[in-house]
């Protein structure tokens, strides 16, 4: 029995036997062709690219009609490439000038491309960076195994059942090819040795709801049966019967509270002593709606926008965000709010393969997020002009992210005044008296959140950066992750800075990062003051039986010894204490 740990990118947990895919591609037949052969060679690879595009096309429309377009432009733009006519060119120059076979034509071709992407990557020192070239020659490799399989008329093998039961996949790494008809029922999880948090392969994960860990490092070998766990980001490999049995009853009892939990949907989420806690859902994609609203959520604390560029060889058009905020809107109901996070690219985001972005030696503390849109006004205009439309059918709210500084929020306003009266002078229906807000995750915004608080109507405290750019320690760095700590006095303090002064102006404050998702943190939160708090739709009913069961009294006793300790581990200590008198199914 052998424990490995990667990155958790879909919770859940799964036991099953292992089927291990063979990601490492086809092999070429042949180098090069007669002279003469180079026409039906030229005729051969188009054919095969037709056939790619065809079928990635038709990737897209199954996947966008079940999910949304976010997750039907990863293919939307596997079929670009495969049309793309200078890729095609390069492709056919190569069989005319060198003679090579069709199938070779493809892989000197890519690899070519990919090579440059690799070295590319050993001279980036930023990890996030590096992922980023990592995850598009990825996407290469992925378009190269597509035409070799088509040239060598080689058909998927359809991952089933094995002897009747769902499996475990196991892979060096998987592409959205691989993944693309993985289904619940016939596959119970799955984990690579390669990939990250943003991959294409992780993104379908979250859209399936299949437990998966990436990243996990070199693990292939004789395996037979494994655990994959979602929740921690750990693997399994041949476990004997007593972990088995202890898993088993781990996976059950999540069953068990899922059900528990479920009994709950309805009823408010108030505290012992009747204190109301608004719960709020984070969404990245406009059909999650559903979810916050199966849930028991009263409404979006925070739709992810960037999710709306991913894979698109152009920027968005104001259509297609005035239809996803529609959307949201249409499932979630006119009087239940929406905080639309505005565009939030870079560092550890998605980068849009339109050019919005290039490589930083530091994208942390690059150009990312409100000051990208300042510099892509026309992109940023674009935006606010679909925000302030959909605004019109219900409770829509505007947040700006990553502001470091009060100048920086007042260019964001001016911009947005300045859509307004474009909508205006064209007789464009729009809100105008929407509620703007922005997210505190910078520790200049926290120390100043008494400033910032005179010019908005709301706070979102997003705990991910926060906690990060507080410690200096990038949470996908192994090297430093254990020094990403919410717990930490320093994390705490700051939240107390930003609560306190949205009291004293009397605006709403919210908490929408992975913080706010965990029930170890959720007495602490309230007893910072917090009285909103936004999660993942699926942590929502978990939250929402903490708060029932605690009381503010003993939440504020609770934040003020956490504010009294020197360390996170005390901190952590005392939470998890308070958690397992209120809650023990809840406390391993």
């Amino acid at each position: 029995m052998e424990y490995r740990y990667g990155t958790a990118v879909s919770p859940g947990i799964a036991i099953g036997p292992a089927l291990v895919l063979d990601t490492e591609g086809v092999r070429i037949p042949h180098k090069t062709v007669p002279p003469e052969q180079a026409d039906a060679e030229v005729e051969r690879l188009r054919e095969a690219l037709d056939d790619a595009a065809a079928e990635a096309r038709e990737k897209r429309q199954r996947y966008t009609a079940r999910f949304e377009a976010a997750i039907g432009n990863i293919f939307a733009a596997q079929q670009s490439a495969f049309e793309d006519p200078s890729f095609r060119a390069r492709l056919e120059q190569l069989i005319r000038d060198e003679t090579y076979s069709a199938e070779y034509a493809v892989s000197r071709g890519i690899r070519e491309q990919v090579k440059k992407l690799e070295e590319a990557q050993k001279k980036v020192g930023d990890l996030a960076a590096a992922e980023v070239l990592r995850r598009r020659a990825g996407d290469l490799i992925d378009l190269e195994r597509q035409i070799l399989s088509t040239l060598l008329g080689r058909q998927p093998t359809p991952v089933g059942p094995v002897g009747g039961e769902r499996v475990v996949i196991l892979a060096n790494d998987l592409m959205p090819s691989d993944t693309a008809d993985f289904s619940p029922r016939t596959v119970w999880a799955f984990a690579t040795e390669s990939g990250g948090p943003t991959s294409h392969t992780a993104i379908l994960a979250g859209a399936l709801e299949i437990p998966a860990v990436v990243g996990v490092g070199r693990f292939l070998t004789d395996v037979s049966g494994v655990i994959v766990d979602g929740d921690e980001g750990k693997i399994i490999l041949d476990p004997d019967e007593a972990t088995v049995h202890k898993y088993e009853a781990k996976r059950l009892a999540g069953l068990s509270r899922a059900d528990r939990y479920e009994s709950l949907r309805g009823k408010p989420a108030v505290t012992h002593d009747g204190v109301a806690i608004k719960l709020l859902g984070n969404i990245e994609l406009a059909p999650e709606a559903a979810h916050c609203a199966d849930r028991g959520a009263e409404g979006v604390g925070l739709y992810r926008t960037e999710f709306l560029y991913l894979n698109k060889s152009s920027d968005p058009t104001e259509a297609e965000h005035y239809d996803a905020y529609r959307a949201v809107i249409d499932t979630i109901g006119p009087n239940r709010p929406v905080v639309i996070r505005t565009l939030d690219l870079g560092a550890d985001k998605f980068s849009s393969v339109s050019g919005l972005l290039s490589v930083e030696k530091n994208p942390f503390l690059g150009l990312r997020s409100v000051r990208l849109c300042l510099r892509k006004v026309d992109l940023f205009r674009t935006q606010l002009r679909a925000i302030l439309r959909a605004a019109v059918h219900g409770d829509i709210r505007i947040m700006f992210p990553m502001i470091s500084t009060v100048d920086e929020l007042r260019k964001c306003k001016t911009l947005l005044n300045e859509v307004k009266e474009d909508l205006d002078e064209s007789g464009t229906p729009y809100k105008p008296d929407i509620r703007v807000g922005t997210m505190i995750e910078v520790p200049s915004a926290a120390i100043l959140a008494d400033v910032i608080a005179r010019e908005v109507d709301f706070f979102s405290v997003g705990t991910n950066d926060l906690i990060q750019y507080t410690l200096a320690a990038d949470r996908n760095n192994e090297h430093v992750a254990h020094l990403y700590d919410p717990a930490d006095p320093a994390v705490l303090r700051l939240i107390r800075t930003v609560v306190e002064a949205a009291g004293k102006a009397g605006i709403d404050v919210n908490v929408c990062g992975e913080m706010s998702g965990e029930p170890l943190y959720a007495p602490l939160l309230i007893g910072l003051g917090l009285r909103s708090l936004s999660a993942t739709p699926r942590k929502i009913p978990e939250i929402k039986r903490v708060i029932r069961q605690l009381s503010v009294a003993e939440a504020e006793k609770v934040a003020g010894q956490a504010l009294q300790m020197d360390t996170a581990r005390q901190v952590q200590n005392l939470l998890r204490d308070q958690l397992r008198r209120i809650l023990p199914e809840a406390v391993e």
